[in-house]
């Protein structure tokens, strides 16, 4: 029995196979062929197809995502105290995969002809709904990562990965949705509105529903290629145990801090993407290119990460980062209408910013999970996760808020059957170019004051590791020496 758990804890040290970092990679891909159509394009969906005005858009991505950060923290209970013969986590992505694609769909198929109210509340409904089945789904594909190894290098290579799916599914969203809305507003003049709207609506039905094709693939191979190696003590936590291990959790605490912060300014670009390519670059099919330098940048740095995290460490990584997004968001602030090159330079250097904090957020987050366990002696994956996850909600809730409240603000005129394209005021162009550059650079400032205080380099995770190891082996000896003498 002793033997058995000594390979079982080798076994989670040990190389990961090919397959399991190409499955854990899918799994990001599927998640963010919803995710990142969503923070990318439904804002100018609702406003620019659906006709919704900005302001009730905005009060809408308050309400719902803020009670998506609540779905995150009930997922990351249910899959705590879940264990099945396929494990923890891997269930929740085999059942609610599929679904969360189809809401999707659903999502991005606003109804015509409702009247105001019954419209707003179909959106209000199949939103909320959307963001339940992405917490079933994401919390325990992240929860995952912390399961499959407690190897630094082998955790580093998943985030890598992991990095790598999410930035193929956010560049092609935009390779396939950003020219043929370019295409469409070309025919702007020369299209009846009516007609221009339906065109509209069929370019984002058409994606939903190949996407949920390719998606429900993705997910598929994650199920069947990643899998649980960690040693644990007990199948399930009770409630009282994730939250004492949550309020000694500070490493946790300081990184939900800083990653508030860093995903303020995160999802206020996202929803103004489109906008800003297409009134202040003044061409919508440049939000290709703003996808590629603002995300799209990770396929390139990720696979350098492994040996950057080795370099310098996670946390030194971290804070060099936020200056790159820094200067790349004043760039962009700054720059004047219409000039592309400009605008372009400063995405790179804010999107190698971004791409490095995005990939150390997944790479430290599994390590607060090893420290919970040391400072308790309880293994949460899912809660820990799931309050990682609920910050990033509260977060989206906000941004993705401030952008619309900004545009509305700023006096930004949304589509109807009558104008489908209208212009905009000065002032709705400044308000595009606040949420899009200054805004996250604030942000990022404020993010590394607070990640100063982090704790946990390193080398102090591999000394916690350890500890926590030794401390399960020598009660498992005690358990069989007890049993022996029984």
């Amino acid at each position: 029995m002793t033997t058995a758990i000594a390979q079982q804890q080798e076994a989670a040290r040990r190389p990961l196979r090919w397959r399991a970092l190409v499955g854990y990679s899918l799994g990001d891909f599927g998640c963010n062929l919803a995710f990142s159509l969503g923070s990318t394009f439904l804002l100018y969906y609702y406003t620019d197809v659906a006709g919704l005005t900005a302001a009730s858009v905005g009060t809408m991505f308050f309400v719902v995502r803020l009670w998506d950060a609540f779905a995150d923290v009930l997922a990351g209970r249910a899959v705590d105290r879940t264990m099945t013969r396929w494990g923890k986590f891997r269930p929740f992505i085999l059942f609610f995969a599929v679904p969360l694609l189809f809401m999707s769909f659903l999502t991005f198929r606003v109804p015509t002809g409702l009247g105001d109210a019954a419209t707003l509340l179909y959106v209000y409904v199949s939103y909320a709904v959307l963001g339940l089945l992405y917490s079933l789904v994401n919390i325990p594909y992240g929860s995952l990562a912390s399961a499959m190894t407690q190897s630094v290098h082998q955790r580093a290579k998943l985030v890598a990965s992991r990095t790598l799916g999410a930035a193929a599914g956010g560049v092609l969203i935009s390779y396939i949705i950003a020219p043929q809305i370019s295409d469409l507003r070309a025919q702007k003049d020369t299209l009846p509105p009516d007609v221009y709207l339906e065109q509209a609506q069929a370019i984002f039905t058409n994606i939903t529903l190949l996407f949920l094709l390719l998606g429900s693939i993705a997910f598929g191979l994650t199920f069947l290629w990643c899998h649980e190696t960690v040693v644990r003590r007990s199948a399930t936590v009770t409630v009282k145990e994730t939250f004492a291990t949550l309020r000694q959790n500070r490493p946790l605490a300081i990184l939900c801090g800083a990653s508030f912060f860093y995903l303020l300014g995160y999802y206020t670009v996202t929803g103004a993407t489109l906008y800003y390519a297409t009134y202040i670059l003044g061409d919508p099919g440049l939000a290709f290119q703003v996808a590629l330098l603002s995300t799209g940048v990770q396929i390139l740095i990720t696979p350098f990460c492994p040996k950057l995290i080795a370099r310098f460490g996670k946390k030194t990584l971290f804070q060099y980062a936020g200056v790159l997004t820094v200067i790349g968001g004043v760039g962009l602030f700054l720059t004047p209408d219409g000039m592309v090159w400009f605008a372009l330079v400063c995405l790179g250097i804010k999107g190698v910013g971004f791409s490095l904090i995005n990939t150390m957020m997944f790479a430290l987050e599994p390590d607060t999970v090893e420290y919970g366990e040391w400072k308790t002696g309880v293994r949460s994956e899912g809660a820990t996760y799931a309050i990682f996850s609920f910050t990033r909600k509260v977060t989206q809730s906000i941004g993705g808020a401030a952008t619309a409240w900004a545009l509305a603000l700023g006096g930004y005129v949304s589509a109807t059957a009558e104008v489908a394209t209208p212009d905009q005021p000065g002032s709705a162009l400044l308000a595009i170019k606040v949420v899009f550059g200054l805004v996250p650079a604030v942000a990022a400032v404020l993010a590394m004051i607070v990640f100063v205080t982090y704790p946990l380099t390193d080398e102090r995770f591999r000394e916690v590791r350890d500890e926590s190891e030794a401390r399960k082996a020598a009660l498992d000896h005690a358990v069989l020496g007890d049993r022996g003498a029984v």
